[in-house]
């Protein structure tokens, strides 16, 4: 049971960002360790799923709010509201549907199918109201860029879909330049022709680092905190670990081994070869906090 608490999962469906990877681990769970789970997470599982379907109708991508622009002398600080990608969240709530249907006994099943059924029809709804259309202010793409500046990937990438505008300004060489320096600053480029394009760079570099199942898993094994977490751009989101490591990446890790983590037992060595191995000293008895 303390494994289960301590990945955490129905405190992810509470965040956009994460919503549809704590689905999709949720979905993985279900069909690959449910009936090997004693009764005690069996029913922690259920909570969550059905806590993941009420969520769904909050998971619609809108910049709900501009809450604040603030300039201080050059500095503007841009904080906004933000919501994961609708057909991203529906996608995974489907996904979890299917497992829900196919592992979960009759009753429980019926109740699942019920609150997702209620969720879609909520999310219709909130999706068509008039309230959260809002006025997304026309600013210089020089400022726009240099508020994107301040954002992670996820955060910028997200922004990218708001309108035309803010999507061009998220295609900026210089914005992404310097995210490939945060996380790759151990590599090195090599300018064959005049100019790179620090997007594809970074977009390449970051898919060639990490296995694309573990990518996908928004989860990650922090080496000084000894657990398994839901990394924040590639980093521990505890801020004691971040002064420890000197803003060291986590190690990303598939929806697959947080399963076996789950249920005790090692990654086996017929994984898919879209994985990477599995990170040392993962299976050992991670600290619970």
């Amino acid at each position: 049971m303390k494994r289960y608490e301590n990945l955490k999962v129905g405190e992810a469906l509470s965040k956009n960002n994460l919503y549809p990877f704590a689905c999709n681990e949720l979905s993985s769970v279900l069909s690959l360790a449910y009936s090997r789970l004693p009764k005690d997470v069996k029913a922690l599982i259920f909570r969550d799923t059905l806590s993941a379907f009420r969520l769904l109708p909050h998971s619609i991508l809108r910049v709900n709010r501009i809450e604040k622009i603030n300039k201080v002398g050059n500095f503007f600080k841009l904080t906004m509201k933000q919501s994961v990608n609708t057909s991203a969240a529906v996608s995974a709530a489907n996904l979890l549907l299917k497992s829900v249907e196919a592992v979960l006994p009759k009753q429980k099943k019926n109740l699942a199918i019920v609150e997702f059924k209620q969720a879609k029809v909520a999310l219709k709804r909130r999706s068509k109201s008039p309230e959260e259309d809002i006025y997304i202010p026309s600013l210089p793409q020089d400022i726009l860029i240099h508020i994107f500046s301040f954002l992670d990937v996820s955060s910028l990438l997200s922004s990218a879909q708001v309108s035309r505008s803010w999507n061009q300004a998220t295609h900026d060489d210089s914005l992404w330049q310097s995210l490939f320096e945060v996380h790759f600053y151990h590599k090195r480029v090599i300018r064959i022709q005049s100019s790179i394009d620090w997007r594809e760079a970074f977009k390449k570099a970051y898919i060639a680092a990490n296995s694309l199942k573990a990518l996908r898993s928004g989860r990650g094994y922090c080496n000084y905190c000894n657990s398994i977490v839901w990394h924040d751009n590639l980093r521990c989101p505890n801020k004691q670990c971040l002064l420890k490591s000197g803003n060291e990446t986590v190690d990303l890790i598939s929806t697959h081994q947080v399963v076996n983590y789950l249920l005790g037992v090692a990654s086996s060595s017929d994984e898919s070869e879209s994985d990477d191995e599995a990170v040392p000293g993962l299976w050992s008895y991670p600290t619970l906090h």
